[in-house]
């Protein structure tokens, strides 16, 4: 039987133990989360797995298919084209309503000096911890917009940006993943087209170009295999 924090309720305690998995990698495409391997893994009824794995499908970590269930959704071109082009609006608008209210961008730094103590600590840091704190400065560039909204917009899509990075953790590690960071605060700071545009780069040539070379990757492989 699994151990979970009793303070939450059951669904939540499950959603939030698959959801960590998830977000390290554990889970690869395909997984298929069956209620009764979970049920008996977990000690719960059936009813609550279901519970928590439709938690997980709002958040966009797994998907619902028919006659298979709750599933670790493939990677394809028009999932990274969605997430990529709902963060790009959301991210590049609130940095130009940060901008215009001429807003404390020192909570970005702060993120991105955490990335770099993470980069320099050994052992290394898991891809969670890494992820969590690449979030958190995204998050903060929204939050600099000082509009409630906009930050529950991107909460509401930033487990899926975190799962659809597992797809890249070859590509990154976390020297690279803090550099290009530090790059990007320092232009966020001049301001004007120069922080729009390092953000559109950070987004489109960062992290979307590099999903779709793992696609690419793993579109190749399947067909070497005669999948």
């Amino acid at each position: 039987m699994a151990s979970l924090n009793r303070g939450q309720a059951a669904p939540e305690r499950i959603a939030a133990a698959l959801r960590g998995e998830l977000l390290e990698g554990v889970h690869p495409v395909g997984t298929r989360f069956r209620e009764e391997v979970l049920a008996e893994r977990f000690d719960v009824g059936r009813h609550t797995i279901r519970s928590a794995l439709q938690l997980l499908t709002e958040r966009g970590l797994v998907a619902h298919e028919r006659h298979r269930g709750a599933v670790v959704a493939a990677l394809s071109r028009r999932r990274i084209d969605e997430v990529f082009d709902y963060r790009k609006v959301l991210e590049l608008g609130a940095l130009r309503m940060a901008l215009d209210r001429g807003a404390d961008l020192s909570p970005v730094l702060a993120e991105v000096e955490r990335l770099e103590e993470l980069a320099a600590r050994s052992p290394a840091p898991s891809w969670r911890e890494l992820t969590g704190v690449h979030g958190a400065i995204h998050r903060a560039i929204v939050a600099a917009a000082g509009n409630r909204h906009l930050l529950d917009a991107f909460r509401r899509c930033e487990d899926e940006i975190r799962l659809l990075l597992t797809f890249v953790r070859p590509d990154f590690d976390a020297g690279r993943l803090a550099a290009v960071h530090r790059e990007l605060v320092e232009k966020l700071r001049l301001g004007g087209e120069t922080a729009a545009d390092a953000l559109t780069e950070d987004i489109d040539e960062g992290g979307r170009a590099a999903l779709l070379a793992a696609l690419r990757r793993a579109e190749e492989s399947a067909r070497l295999l005669g999948r």
